[in-house]
């Protein structure tokens, strides 16, 4: 075990707020400062945001310039969430910044994996209603622990190396996800323009049933079933790893409403990663959270590969994006979702297409079990290099 010293966090970091100026003005928007959002703290560091803001944009709102070298948190919605800011940027509301006030004390790359091996506990002290958050006060108290600068460094380093192999990892799959799209557009056409004069229906026409997980937050327990949320399908597959889980007896009330079932395809509506299916392609019960819709394709008349990759293109997305409600968390609406307009082509098509798609899916398959090993020896190199046992 460690014997380093530890200080607050508020004693080593100042902690800045994020925030948002309003949408009605557009002199706020498409300036020169980059803006962050959690969708941009993917890549670990920051080199540039989807979004900039103007200098009037940065004045008229509780955003605040970020130097180089701050650690960015997300603290609202997806929490926990951490990269490092590689140019000056401001964020929004949802992302705190931590930056050190004593480079030579403390290292921002040893900061950011520090936080992010807490991750899971930042989440269990979130607080809220509607949406959960930590607040500055939580983060301020998080104890650092503290080796020489140079230990800091070499953690980092360590760290750094086996990020790169996991990344890799994901490029291959995301390489992978675009192969499926491009078959898709081969085959049916981009289904904005509709090439080839495809029947487009709205999506209620060809589902069983669309509904969404429990809307109050459950008494989650140490093991029993899986309780599924954004975080778990936002990599386009269902994934139980890191997952909370809940009482069979509330397993058992939940699921008269809502029970997925092998082949329904769950789609992210809240949060920065909306918009994001993933067949469900296992028998194992789970319950759902309100984030997560749950989509019931009539499997007379539509596939239910096609119709997950049909959900998947930037078509549909575009739709999403057009549909988004909520000034703070975007949060898409069941009624929106049921209106989204796909393309049905004949089911012997959509079955050539599940053909081909299965294929992929079995790269896929080998990269994710090789993606797994590779996290959980990194996850077990974390946690060592904060116990100095590395």
């Amino acid at each position: 075990m460690s014997k380093w010293e530890s200080l607050p966090l508020g004693k080593l970091c100042e902690v800045t707020a994020g925030g948002t100026p309003s949408r009605t003005n557009p002199v706020y928007f498409g300036g020169g400062i980059p803006w962050v959002k959690i969708g941009d703290m993917l890549q670990g560091r920051i080199t540039s945001t989807e979004e900039t803001i103007s200098r009037k944009g940065l004045e008229n709102s509780a955003a605040k310039l970020l130097p180089p070298g701050t650690v960015l948190v997300s603290i609202f919605a997806t929490i926990g969430r951490t990269a490092v800011l590689n140019i000056e940027a401001a964020t929004n509301q949802a992302i705190a910044g931590v930056t050190p006030r004593n480079p030579n004390l403390l290292e921002s790359s040893y900061l950011r994996y520090f936080l992010d091996n807490i991750a899971n506990s930042l989440e269990r002290s979130a607080r809220g209603v509607a949406q959960l958050n930590i607040n500055s006060t939580i983060l301020k108290a998080l104890p650092i622990p503290l080796p020489p600068l140079e230990e800091q460094k070499r953690i980092a380093e360590i760290l750094d190396r086996s990020q790169f192999l996991i990344s890799k990892r994901q490029e291959a799959i995301a390489l992978l996800d675009n192969l499926t799209q491009a078959i898709f557009i081969e085959m049916f056409g981009d289904p904005v323009t509709n090439p080839k004069g495809i029947k487009i229906v709205h999506l209620s026409e060809i589902t069983t049933r669309i509904t969404d997980g429990v809307h109050q937050k459950p008494n989650y327990t140490e093991d029993g079933v899986p309780f599924i949320s954004v975080k778990n399908i936002t990599t386009g597959s269902l994934k139980f790893e890191d997952c909370k889980f809940i009482s069979l007896n509330d397993h058992s009330k939940f699921t008269k409403r809502c029970k997925a079932e092998r082949l329904d395809i769950l789609y992210t509506k809240v949060g920065a990663t909306y918009g994001r299916p993933a067949l469900v392609n296992t028998d194992r019960e789970f319950s759902l959270y309100v984030s997560v819709c749950l989509i019931k394709p009539n499997k007379e008349i539509v596939d239910p590969f096609f119709l997950n990759a049909a959900l998947g293109t930037n078509a549909v997305k575009s739709q999403a994006d057009r549909k988004i409600k909520g000034i703070g968390v975007p949060d898409l609406h069941l009624d929106q979702i049921q209106s989204f307009l796909i393309p049905l082509p004949s089911i012997e098509e959509q079955q050539k297409f599940a053909q081909r798609v299965e294929a992929v899916e079995k790269l896929k398959a080998t990269h994710r079990a090789s993606l797994t090993e590779l996290q959980a020896l990194f996850a077990s190199v974390q946690h060592r290099a904060f116990r100095g046992e590395l």
